[in-house]
């Protein structure tokens, strides 16, 4: 039931109220913060925020970012990812990427296309229950030892989803070249030493 409600009401201006009822809906069935979060392109902390209740804390400063008609067509999809492969060519040359990470669940979409874009490897960084962040690289796709990688998602809200990916790409011994969003929320332009780009900066001001 929220799960068609959701769908049919996320390019529309959701009051706090129907946010908190959402993500309560979404914790009964089963994500997590950071899927809840993912899912409606919210922080985490907007969404701890939500899932406590609303009184008595001040609400976090955030940005909700609404990109389903894109999210729609395939084809939409692979134009968005063409702009974060020249983005990317433009920073750091495609023949210096071996592999792009794409962080799930959303980043996934686009850093398929991206690295069809750039002729290299696509590996995927999935959520795990545990602390904000957490996540494992995926086995059944490319693995990054040894490579130079960009990340890729689709919303960076507070850096926290992606500052962890990157510590984990370097655990697994890979050379972080770039971080790269299609919706760069803050004012960062790096984050752990790793630049970060964003095709769109919705900070506010």
């Amino acid at each position: 039931m929220w799960s068609t409600y959701l769908a049919t009401n996320m390019e529309s201006m959701l009051s706090i109220e129907e946010l908190r009822t959402l993500s309560s809906s979404l914790r009964k069935e089963g994500l997590n913060s950071q899927q809840i979060a993912d899912e409606l392109s919210l922080s985490q902390d907007t969404i701890a925020w939500l899932l406590a209740g609303t009184k008595g804390r001040d609400k976090p400063h955030d940005t909700r970012i609404g990109w389903r008609t894109i999210g729609v067509k395939p084809q939409r999809v692979a134009a968005a990812a063409m702009i974060m492969a020249d983005v990317a060519d433009e920073e750091i040359g495609a023949e210096n990427i071996d592999t792009v990470v794409g962080i799930s669940i959303n980043g996934i979409l686009f850093a398929h296309e991206v690295a069809d874009a750039l002729g290299c490897e696509v590996a995927i960084h999935r959520n795990v229950d545990g602390g904000p962040g957490k996540g494992a690289l995926s086995s059944k796709y490319g693995q990054v030892s040894g490579k130079s990688v960009i990340i890729v998602d689709d919303v960076l809200s507070s850096g926290v989803t992606m500052g962890k990916t990157i510590g984990l790409m370097k655990d697994a011994g890979a050379d972080v070249k770039l971080c790269l969003v299609l919706v760069n929320k803050t004012a960062k332009n790096e984050i752990d030493d790793v630049p970060l780009r964003g095709v769109i900066r919705a900070v506010n001001v």
